[in-house]
């Protein structure tokens, strides 16, 4: 007799945990795919992979955003929504494992995710009831393609059967009397096994010519007349009847899941690109400006290699944004709202904005999160309605302090109301450097506003401003623990030579730029080695809201050196020695670069 642990022709293997997770990363696929589909047909932004995404941004701690802009720079949204789609497959490789061994344990997993994706949904500004439709689809058919696979993984898990009553070449035999057990093939009430063979009879040498018996063969004779007990294990040397079915059947079901999940995919894109506004954005013509932009003075751009030009273009210029999906706003419906604590609501159309006097200026902005010497500033030609001139017609109450400004995407920033009447030329922007705003940098209307870093002055895809106090309501950043006022701190930054390059000696231009804006720069000094300052030759500057730049020329001398800049803005302020991350507001300290001068 064998122990009751042997298996029968019943019994499972152990489920194929490859087969399941399979099953489960594609049945995740199809999710995904079918809520990307639904997303399209809806609202874009509920998607649950982007709605979760924006909450993890959202509940990301400050630390951790700094660490993913400097590790990642302006990928790092890439990188995030990278990082969910890894983790989603993981999780849906779990579910699938789980669904093989307990379908109700897939489907439990399948339902945790579909929650966690519809509060993330619905917990987005300015959300529905659509918002939770994307969800929805997305786990129905993911349930039916996890249903589905599980159900062809377990069948290709499943040990091959052989028919009972048969010994087989795998079978074991053993003696001994028959006994009624589970695993046995005894009969309970037969007669005992006869003392000792007698003559055979003519059937039985009728069988003996014949060969022995084949399995199942009706002339076999029964275990329990025979005096043995079979218990069937299963041979490793024998693979049974062919998987073929079963293994086509699991590879038909996954194909037409990927098919399904990408078709899904493809199909919410494309209908997600029909409401791209770039056909819109293409046909706009701006009025000519009721004030111009002074032309460029001669000697703005030095045209050094490897210097950032005066103007950045479009495409270089740095984004960055909590926006996973770029916001598709239509000019024809977008309108501004400005209400709170003034004594006339504003409300103002696209077509109106235009029609107001506009306004050309050259404007370098900066983010907070820029290091020292890093890349996050630029400098653009802007066209865009005075933001001062609508305030005011909005007549803001005693005591207002902020202006609260609302994205598209419901991100919100706190701009100080006193720097946007005093006189500088604070925007309500439309245009960049000649073109209608691209749509990642605020298309159709955003704020520019000279001085204050982006996260509190150049709100893009900008719908609403309520006038306020910094008291009675803080923005987005403003609540992870940045200043609420955040004037851009006077800084340089050495572009060439990079940092790291190999050099030969002899005269060699260090050469970068500095900024200043609203204030202006007055002076760049070079030092070597932490030796003494040189002062830098500055270019012409059309006026003291632009970036500035400069060069020195440097005798070059072998071996491995240091170079420090320093700028000094018109007010007689001199960049500080003292280095701080950009938390809370804003980096400082020398911009720097090592740089080693090849032997003579």
């Amino acid at each position: 007799m064998t122990s009751a642990s042997a298996l029968t022709d019943d019994q499972p293997r152990a489920p194929h945990a490859l087969a399941g997770a399979v099953a489960g990363v594609l049945a995740g696929a199809v999710a995904v795919g079918a809520a990307q589909l639904a997303a399209g047909l809806t609202v874009p932004q509920s998607s649950p992979v982007l709605a979760v995404g924006q909450a993890a941004i959202d509940l990301t701690p400050a630390p951790v955003k700094d660490f993913a802009i400097s590790s990642f720079g302006t990928a790092d949204k890439t990188v995030l929504l990278g990082g969910i789609l890894v983790v989603l497959a993981l999780y849906a490789a779990l579910i699938g494992i789980l669904a093989v061994r307990r379908l109700a344990f897939g489907m439990w997993g399948l339902a945790l995710f579909a929650f966690i994706g519809l509060v993330a949904a619905l917990s987005r500004p300015g959300s529905t009831a659509e918002y939770i439709v994307p969800t929805l689809a997305g786990a129905a058919a993911g349930a039916f393609a996890l249903a589905r696979l599980a159900a062809a993984a377990r069948r290709l898990s499943a040990v091959p059967g052989r028919p009972r009553g048969s010994a087989g070449r795998s079978g074991s035999v053993a003696p001994g009397p028959a006994r009624p057990a589970p695993e046995t093939l005894a009969a309970p009430d037969l007669p005992a096994p006869p003392a000792a063979p007698g003559p055979p009879t003519a059937a039985e040498a009728r069988s003996e010519a014949a060969g022995p018996a084949e399995p199942n063969d009706p002339g076999e004779t029964p275990a329990a007349a025979t005096g043995y007990s079979f218990t069937f294990l299963p041979n490793p040397d024998d693979p049974g009847p062919p998987r073929g079915p079963a293994r086509r059947r699991f590879l038909v079901s996954s194909g037409i899941a990927a098919v399904a999940a990408v078709a899904g995919t493809v199909a919410g894109r494309e209908l997600a690109t029909r409401r791209d506004v770039s056909l819109a954005r293409a046909k706009l013509r701006f009025p000519r400006p009721a004030v111009a932009a002074p032309p460029l003075p001669a000697g703005s751009d030095l045209h050094i290699p490897g210097l950032s030009s005066f103007i950045t273009p479009n495409d270089s210029f740095y984004r960055v944004d909590t926006a996973l999906l770029l916001p598709q706003v239509d000019p024809a419906t977008w309108q501004l709202r400005i209400h709170g604590m003034v004594q006339r609501e504003v409300t103002i159309t696209f077509a109106e904005l235009l029609r107001r006097p506009l306004i050309e200026g050259y404007v370098t902005l900066t983010c907070v999160s820029n290091p020292v010497g890093g890349p996050y500033a630029g400098n653009a030609k802007w066209l865009g309605a005075s933001l001062a001139a609508l305030i005011t017609q909005a007549r803001p109450r005693a005591g207002a302090s902020q202006l609260l400004c609302t994205s598209a995407d419901g991100f919100t920033s706190g701009t100080p109301l006193q720097v946007v009447l005093d006189g500088r030329d604070a925007l309500l922007a439309v245009a960049m450097n000649g073109t209608a705003l691209p749509v990642e940098h605020g298309f159709p209307a955003r704020m520019v506003i000279p001085g204050l870093y982006g996260y509190v002055s150049a709100t893009k895809w900008v719908t609403d401003i309520e006038v306020t106090t910094f008291a009675a309501a803080s923005a987005y950043w403003a609540e992870r623990g940045w200043s609420q006022q955040a004037p851009i701190k006077t800084e340089s930054r050495i572009d060439v030579p990079a940092s790291g390059a190999t050099l030969r000696p002899g005269p060699t231009p260090v050469a970068g730029v500095a900024w200043a804006q609203h204030k202006g720069i007055a002076a760049v000094e070079v030092r070597i080695d932490r030796g003494p300052w040189h002062e830098a030759r500055l270019a012409a500057v059309p006026d003291i809201d632009t970036w500035r730049q400069w060069v020195w020329e440097w005798p070059a001398t072998p071996g491995s050196h240091l170079l420090e800049a320093r700028a000094t803005d018109k007010t007689g302020y001199t960049q500080t020695t003292v280095q701080a991350q950009p938390p809370p507001n804003g980096a400082s300290g020398y911009p720097s670069a090592t740089v080693t001068v090849q032997g003579s």
